[in-house]
């Protein structure tokens, strides 16, 4: 069978075998990949700014990572973790422990996605504080079960048609300096919740993303979770950092948090944990995670023993490695590149993010009030046909981001701006 034929045959029988509601933002299938490369099944070389949406900050298939794999699966790939314990379940707990608790008792439990430790946290949250209420933000992600569609701050299309959703959820306003919300109104705004929806002692927990991901790489800003966390902390409200996109380098250090100088009570981790390998976590102060009693936290797959080394691995490669140095490079040779293009391009109204958490917010005549969805798009069509994969992002999808692996040289950065700057030239006159 021909590439061309290979291509052609897997898209009739994803059509046919798959289902509609999962969604594929470009139309190709990956025969392989490698550092900051993918390769389709027709031979085309794509250079990969999604990494699996945040998840390969490590590169695609890095060979410590592999390695380490390859190890563990002569050992043990599977015993669950609730029947019988293993070595690198253990090993990763403590070094999450003491690298996310600043010297703090903290204890850690594993899962399997992102929207099991968001809804993990929460449970621990609720045990612990004997109170319902959990406080959101407009914008934020935080997945696609019941509870993270409701803890989600964006209805379509995650919401559709699938409520009710789960209750004693509260949605607040997250700062915004470019459409003029400051980290004054964001905080009164959760006063105003106080005031008129829910009492402070019937909160469990605040959870919000501290660069929003799927929302629009907006920042909340030193100021907005310093005030954030003193809040928090005066009425005893569990504080839960929902670092799973921003986690493990992307923002220029190993956790976000760290950047804003706070310290939370809870912190779910996943995507670039265990480079490409499925697995979840949430990490927080121990009288807090010993809140459930045993068998109320836990999974049949939770805790993987091959993604537990392969974290590991990930975490050696922070360690001695130096990728937080090149993350912060990166971002430095990203952010010039794409500062030079929003002087170049009026569409962009702004560059969003931190570190090398990027994306550009696409608007119509510099208005922030009119967001264009349709430029984008058209944008991340052009990056493809150059040979350039990103996706977009922002409550009304204007944004394009980028993650790229922290490992992409400098050349390669600079060639990607590139592709950008013609696939925005090229928008503008379809």
């Amino acid at each position: 069978m021909s590439n061309t034929s290979k291509h052609d045959a897997l898209v009739s029988a994803r059509a046919q075998h798959v289902a509609r509601g999962v969604a594929t933002a470009h139309p190709l299938f990956v025969e392989r990949a490698a550092g900051s490369y993918v390769w389709d099944v027709n031979g085309r070389r794509y250079l990969d700014f999604v990494g699996g949406i945040g998840v390969m900050n490590v590169g695609h298939n890095h060979p410590k990572i592999v390695a380490a794999v390859k190890a563990q699966l002569d050992r043990v790939t599977h015993a669950a973790f609730q029947v019988a314990g293993y070595d690198v379940y253990i090993e990763l707990a403590e070094r999450l422990n003491k690298l996310i608790g600043n010297g703090a008792p903290y204890k850690s439990v594993f899962f399997t996605t992102g929207a099991e430790a968001v809804e993990n946290a929460v449970k621990i949250a609720r045990s612990y504080r004997n109170a319902p209420g959990v406080i959101a933000f407009r914008g934020g992600f935080h997945g696609r079960t019941l509870l993270g569609m409701s803890l989600t701050g964006m209805s379509t299309p995650y919401k559709q048609n699938f409520g009710p959703f789960a209750g004693d959820v509260y949605h607040t306003p997250y700062p915004d300096p470019y459409r003029g919300f400051s980290a004054d109104d964001a905080i009164q705004a959760i006063e105003d919740i106080f005031a008129t929806q829910i009492a402070p002692d019937r909160v469990a927990a605040v959870i919000l993303e501290l660069v929003q991901g799927d929302g629009g790489f907006l920042p909340a800003g030193p100021e907005f979770l310093q005030r954030l966390r003193s809040l928090t902390s005066r009425h005893g409200i569990v504080l839960i950092a929902d670092e799973i996109q921003t986690g493990f380098g992307r923002t220029g250090e190993l956790f976000a948090f760290q950047q804003a100088g706070i310290q939370p009570d809870l912190v779910t981790v996943a995507k670039s944990l265990a480079g490409g390998f499925p697995i979840s976590g949430v990490v927080g102060r121990a009288d807090m995670m010993d809140s459930p009693e045993p068998g109320g936290l836990g999974g049949t797959y939770a805790g993987n023993a091959l993604a537990c080394a392969a974290a590991l691995a990930v975490l050696d490669l922070f360690e001695n490695d130096g990728l937080l140095a090149q993350s912060r490079e990166l971002a430095e040779v990203l952010r010039e590149g794409l500062d030079t293009l929003a002087d170049k391009h009026s569409e962009i109204g702004t560059i969003r993010g931190v570190g090398a958490m990027l994306a550009l917010e696409f608007v119509k005549q510099g208005d922030p009030m009119q967001p264009d969805a349709a430029f984008a798009q058209r944008v991340i069509n052009g990056c493809r046909e150059s040979g350039l994969l990103v996706i977009k992002c922002g409550v009304h999808r204007n944004n394009v981001r980028l993650l790229a692996p922290l490992t992409t040289s400098h050349e390669d950065a600079r060639d990607a701006i590139g592709i950008l700057d013609a696939a925005i030239t090229k928008a503008r006159s379809a």
